[in-house]
């Protein structure tokens, strides 16, 4: 933190020393989204923090640490609770998980703003109730004296996939964000005499992520901790070494003020700050950060967990899922999710009689229209009641087709209250818009449509958006199984579910706006 930065909620890993106190005081699409959907569900819960660390995992639970020894747990991902005050109090934490230890780096300012150190702590584990929870003190890893044109604040930690070197990225708006190397059995520094390197400026609240040859650093911009008018903003460049140079889209090195710009406020949130990586495995990523403000929760700063998609080489903050009607379209297809039910054509069924010959006569029908239509003004959308009416009761099958704008065609997805949820959103149910036909697994295994909603396993559906902006559809029963059996499509007629393929398109759908 500079003189240009006050301190606010408690919520991220941006902090800039002479506001420290004040953030105490607060604690917290893409292209086949339809526009005209609802809001994007915020995560549910207690979910006030300022400067949250990278998520972490520990005995099936998720944890994330904040400024001023905050924190917060949750069984699901989505739905979150106040959590146990670590060993340390201090400034945006971050955590990293290495041989068996969970080590945490704590930022505290000694003296002033910008004086200040990064302390390490670790534990066996960061569940509070086991006997193995024990942190341990591990020393200081980096220093500013006040002096140098630096601020030892805000730890990101890089483990680096491609040689197993372990780097802490630090620093605010002071000066330099720095880079110095770990070791990765202790997590102390493994030469404490080694000049930091230099490696951007004008930012804070920085962590790297690697994809492709790539080094990535994603660094906070803009003012912090003034709540709804927070200028917080995410920015990335990108590098082929660790130790940079890093630039941006447009030539920009970050040393020079460059980066690209990653996240800005949206919507009714307000000043993003502190990404942290969060890799769900199978070609599935999200991140988290923290809003400075959620104007629907009184303007607290809020833990936020989005999908993480990548274009042109570059991290895109994607959108998470929004409730609506949509048509679900294979990627690899083209075809439309459907009840198996006759389809009656929209508008009703149409004459290929030519304009003004006599009813009855060469191509005659009924209601005009074929190749000889379009004269008779706008037709609605059909009448759900009415064409469902001739569907057959019970259980009906799945499949797909040539989407023609029909009833059996088009989908409401909505989130179910009290269902838990999974990192970043709820589960959904899935039914035929303007009724309660839901689609479920049935008990051999197959997609079929049940008459109504009864709320189990087999009739939520989780829904994870992927690197390319597609969509991977996915029983709750089958989320927490051994293997992750998603919506498959078969050919262009037949959907089933079958396991998870990240390589191949057969389980990437697209949500379109009827």
């Amino acid at each position: 933190m500079t003189e240009t930065q006050s301190w606010g909620p408690i919520m991220n890993p941006i902090h800039h020393a002479q506001s420290f106190f004040c953030v105490r005081s607060i604690m917290l699409l893409t292209a086949s989204i339809a526009v005209g959907a609802s809001s994007v569900f915020a995560l549910d819960g207690q979910v006030q923090i300022h400067d949250p660390s990278t998520i972490m995992q520990c005995q099936g639970k998720f944890y994330t640490y904040g400024t001023g020894g905050s924190s917060l747990v949750s069984d699901d991902g989505w739905t979150w609770r106040r959590g146990v005050t670590p060993a340390r109090r201090g400034m945006a934490p971050d955590i990293i998980y290495l041989g068996g230890r969970y080590y945490m780096y704590v930022a505290a300012n000694v003296g002033g703003q910008p004086k200040a150190v990064i302390n390490m702590i670790s534990s066996r584990t960061l569940d509070p109730n086991s006997p193995d929870y024990q942190w341990e003190e591990g020393g200081i890893v980096a220093s500013s004296d006040g002096v140098e044109f630096c601020n030892a604040i805000d730890p990101g930690l890089f483990l680096d996939p491609t040689d197993g070197k372990l780097w802490l990225v630090y620093g605010s708006y002071f000066g330099y964000l720095r880079l110095v190397q770990l070791d990765p059995k202790t997590g102390k520094r493994i030469d404490p005499n080694d000049k930091p390197a230099d490696i951007a400026i004008n930012c804070e609240a920085s962590i790297m992520i690697y994809r492709d040859g790539w080094y990535y650093l994603l660094a906070t911009h803009g003012s912090c901790c003034r709540g709804a008018d927070s200028g917080y903003n995410i920015r990335v460049g990108r590098a082929r070494n660790v130790t940079g140079p890093f630039f941006d889209h447009t030539g920009l090195d970050m040393l020079q003020g460059g980066g690209k710009l990653f996240l800005g406020s949206g919507g009714r949130v307000i000043g993003p700050g502190h990404f942290g990586l969060l890799d769900l495995g199978e070609g599935v990523q999200k991140f988290s950060c923290h809003f400075e403000a959620d104007l629907d929760r009184g303007g607290a700063s809020v833990l936020d967990i989005r999908p993480l998609q990548w274009k042109d080489g570059w991290p895109v903050a994607g959108e998470n899922f929004k409730e609506g009607t949509y048509e679900i379209e294979s990627v690899r297809t083209g075809t439309a999710l459907e009840l198996a039910v006759e389809g009656v054509p929209v508008g009703g069924r149409r004459s290929r009689r030519p304009p003004g010959a006599a009813p009855g006569g060469p191509g005659g029908g009924g209601g005009g229209g074929g190749m000889f239509g379009g004269r008779g003004g706008v037709i609605p959308p059909q009448d759900v009641a009415a064409v469902s009416a001739n569907w057959p009761a019970g259980n009906l099958a799945i499949r797909m087709s040539n989407y023609l704008c029909q009833a059996q065609q088009k989908w409401a997805v909505t989130p179910v209250a009290d269902a838990g949820g999974y990192p970043g959103a709820p589960y959904f149910k899935i039914t035929i818009a303007g009724t309660d036909r839901t689609l479920a697994v049935g008990e051999d295994g197959e997609l079929v449509a049940v008459p109504a909603f009864s709320g189990g396993h087999e009739q939520l559906w989780r829904l994870d958006q992927l690197a390319d902006g597609t969509w991977r559809i996915m029983p709750k029963f089958a989320s927490t199984a051994k293997e992750s059996l998603v919506l498959s499509a078969v050919g262009g007629s037949f959907a089933t579910l079958a396991k998870f393929d990240p390589a191949g398109d057969k389980q990437r759908w697209l949500f379109k706006t009827p």
